[in-house]
């Protein structure tokens, strides 16, 4: 049976709104019924207020900052939408978002990131974490011929198709058969996959990495909540094997730190501190604020929430200024780049069109002094939106494409502070080769040489905003054939991720009758020793560094 998604009729290009406040759609975290909404700001910071008939006001924190929400908000794009759907919205108005998902005909992005959950076993029991089964749960495991099915419909996204997938659970290591999933992600054609772990099975069984990295794997996306067992009783004692076996086999990590205010916001500077000590296997760290996805008490979410413009703040901070709010840019500022490549090639590419208040990033580079430079130290990045904007326009306008890139070759390096930047980055011919050779082994070369810091803020029922979910371009597949936007599968479980899992899971009984595997114990916890775990050279090693790039 297959599921391909069919064709539609036109691009969908919607402007949305920015400008405070603005009305948008959002739902009641009692009883789920749509309701308007307003964005809007109150003592320099930015809320969303709605009212349920039955359950009253609902009145959440939004962003911890109207000027930063105002300077994000300049870098708004508009998407152009999918050329093809699997959900029709008769009336296009996506009144019953986030009901109808899978991708619907108001959706205006297409999948930049996949997530195929493959199980919902896990080794442990985060507090915090929304997808693991408990005793007696079913399990979730979607089969091979599952699999294939949902990578065929995203690589039928019209006029983009996903190129890139997240393998997640549950911790997908458990699976015995996950090295047969990685290959058939590869015959389905996806050039990129990253593999969602909490690194246990890597760092406790010598050449797991290596075995990854030949399979396929691009980058393992590995929990990672602090660098003390109080901020992050998660892996804390694992991590510095895991980096150890990831660096044998030359495999990169990025650090998934989820940020909880007072419990790990303290520990924010020392993670990104952490990262750069191992920047030779650390691509990047990607904060996770925390969704609040179940149901708590208005008092202990003000007690823990914490958003994008506190988040930037503290890193400043505990960064002793090396690391600043203003290095820190909106996801949709990308735009310029992807509108010029589409410009000179007639061909839709990738394009990173989210709400501009789903996530920033930055990239930052240790010098020849091994000092810590933020990209904007030495590029100056607004200067190379604007100048790429004007010459999308000129190419659209029918200007000669080689006479445009000849002046983008002569004008890249004005750009460029070549006294600030690390003296060995080339960044003039890595972008060049990038944007007019679509040389993207360049873009690689720029990762190994940086990190990456960013951050998504992943909705929940309180602070649901519509506008950001029909943007979203980091989505599921499921085994039904849809695709699903990441918040609407977790904000709304009972239409999707719980009910998904219901219906293709099997009993915990029989899962244990029909496990066919290299397991003893398939649903086993994993039990720490602390003791073996310190004494090891390399938690020595990763935990006892002299010198820290932060010290004031």
């Amino acid at each position: 049976m297959s599921f391909i998604i069919k064709e539609k009729k036109s691009v969908v290009t919607n402007s949305y709104g920015s400008n405070l406040p603005y009305i948008t759609k959002s739902i009641c975290p009692e009883c789920k019924r749509i309701l308007d909404a307003k964005v809007y700001a109150k003592k320099d910071v930015v809320y969303l207020l709605r009212t349920c008939p039955n359950h009253g006001e609902f009145d959440e924190l939004y962003w911890e900052s109207v000027d930063d929400f105002n300077k994000a908000k300049k870098y708004a794009s508009n998407a152009r939408g999918l050329l093809n759907s699997n959900v029709s919205i008769t009336n296009n108005t996506g009144s019953n978002c986030p009901f109808d998902c899978g991708l619907c005909t108001n959706h205006h992005s297409h999948t930049a990131l996949a997530n195929i959950a493959i199980t919902n076993r896990c080794d442990l029991s985060c507090w915090y974490c929304f997808f693991y089964a408990k005793a007696g749960d079913p399990i979730y495991e979607p089969s091979l011929e599952q699999i294939r099915l949902m990578l065929k419909n995203l690589k039928s996204e019209s006029p983009v198709p996903c190129n890139a997938i997240q393998l997640t659970g549950g911790e997908p290591t458990l699976r015995d058969d996950l090295f047969e999933i990685i290959r058939i992600v590869k015959e389905e054609g996806f050039d990129h996959i990253q593999l969602n772990t909490t690194g246990m099975t890597i760092a406790f069984n010598s050449g797991y990495a290596m075995k990854l990295k030949e399979a396929g794997v691009s980058t393992l996306y590995v929990s990672f909540d602090g660098t003390t067992p109080q901020t992050n009783p998660k892996n804390h004692y694992e991590m510095p094997k895991t980096i150890a076996e990831c660096r044998k086999a030359n495999l990169g990590i990025v650090l998934v730190p989820t940020l909880i205010k007072g419990v790990n916001d303290n520990d924010i500077g020392n993670i990104i501190d952490f990262a750069l000590q191992n920047i030779d296997v650390v691509r990047g760290v990607d904060f996770q604020p925390v969704s609040f996805v179940g149901r708590m008490p208005k008092s202990q979410r003000e007690k823990q929430r914490i958003t994008i413009p506190k988040t930037t703040q503290l890193i400043q901070e505990q960064t002793n200024n090396l690391i600043r709010k203003k290095d820190f840019f909106t996801i949709p500022c990308i735009s310029p780049v992807t509108n010029f490549i589409e410009a000179l090639t007639n061909k839709a590419q990738y394009s990173l069109d989210n709400h501009f208040a789903c996530g920033m990033a930055t990239y930052v580079f240790l010098n020849e002094k091994n000092e810590v430079l933020p990209l904007p130290e030495f590029v100056d990045v607004d200067g190379l939106f604007k100048f790429l904007r004007e010459m999308s326009n000129s190419i659209e306008e029918g200007k000669n494409k080689r006479i445009e890139t000849a002046k983008l070759l002569l004008k890249l390096k004005s750009f460029i502070n070549q006294e600030k930047k690390p003296k060995d980055l080339n960044l003039t011919k890595l972008l060049f080769d990038a944007l007019v050779k679509h040389d993207y082994s360049a873009l690689g070369e720029f990762h190994t040489k940086s990190l990456f810091i960013g951050m998504m803020h992943f909705m929940d029922s309180y602070n649901y905003d519509q506008q950001r979910v029909e943007r979203c371009d980091i989505h599921y597949a499921t085994p039904d054939g849809r695709i699903i936007p990441f918040c609407a599968f977790n904000v709304v479980p009972e239409l999707y991720r719980d009910k998904v899992q219901k219906q293709y899971s099997i009993s915990w009984e029989e899962f244990r009758q029909t496990y066919v595997g290299e397991s003893k114990d398939p649903l086993q916890k994993y039990v720490r020793n602390i003791k073996e775990l310190e004494n090891s050279l390399e938690y020595k090693k990763a935990y006892s560094k002299k010198k820290y790039f932060f010290e004031k």
